[in-house]
C-alpha cells in the first residue's frame, strides 16, 4: 500500500518555488525597475518599498518549505533508513537550504540599512552614487552580491528536491521482486 504525501510535497515544492522565484524577479525585474527611476533620490526608496511588500510573502514560502521539508523526511524515513543515496541527497539539501536561510537574512538585513538610506541618491537598487555614503555603498555590495547568490542556493535545493523524487521511483528488479 502507497502512502502519498501530496500536502506536505507541495508545501515543499511550492513554498521553495516561490521563495526561488521571488528573488529571481526581485533581482531582475524589481531592482532593474527601480534603477530605471528618474530621480535617483527615488531608486532606493522603490526598491526597498517593492522588497518590504515581498518579505511576508517570501517567509510564508520559506516556512512553508520547511514544513514540507520536515513533513517528507518523516512521511520517508523507512525508505531514507534503507538508502544512502536518498540520506545524503537529504542532508546536503538541509545544508544547502539553511545556507539560502541565512543569505535570505543577510538580503534582508542589507536591504534594511538600504532602507534607512533611501534618502541617498542612488545609481541603482544594488549600485551606489558618487555621492552614497559607505555605510550605503557596504550594504549595496552586500546586497549585489546576495541577490544571485540566494536563487543559486535556492535552485539547487529545487533540483536536489527532483532528484529524491526520482529516488523514489521502484527499481525494475526491486519491484520485480516485490511480486
Amino acid at each position: 500500500m502507497s502512502r502519498r504525501n501530496t500536502l506536505v510535497r507541495s508545501l515543499h515544492d511550492l513554498g521553495a518555488a516561490a521563495w526561488f522565484g521571488g528573488n529571481l524577479m526581485g533581482a531582475v525585474g524589481l531592482n532593474g525597475a527601480a534603477a530605471a527611476a528618474s530621480d535617483p533620490s527615488e531608486r532606493l526608496r522603490l526598491a526597498s518599498v517593492g522588497w518590504a511588500k515581498w518579505a511576508p510573502l517570501q517567509w510564508a514560502g520559506i516556512i512553508s518549505h520547511g514544513i514540507g521539508g520536515i513533513g517528507l523526511i518523516l512521511g520517508n524515513r523507512q525508505r531514507l533508513a534503507g538508502q544512502k543515496e536518498g540520506r545524503s541527497n537529504t542532508v546536503i539539501k538541509s545544508v544547502i537550504t539553511l545556507a539560502a536561510v541565512g543569505t535570505t537574512i543577510g538580503s534582508g538585513l542589507a536591504g534594511a540599512a538600504q532602507a534607512k538610506h533611501s534618502d541617498e541618491p542612488a545609481s541603482g537598487a544594488t549600485e551606489p552614487s558618487s555621492e552614497s555614503s559607505e555605510t550605503l555603498k557596504k550594504a549595496q555590495a552586500l546586497q549585489k552580491r546576495l541577490q544571485w547568490v540566494t536563487p543559486v542556493l535556492v535552485g539547487i535545493v529545487l533540483i536536489l528536491g527532483a532528484q529524491q523524487g526520482e529516488q523514489q521511483r521502484p527499481v525494475a528488479g526491486l519491484a520485480a521482486k516485490k511480486k
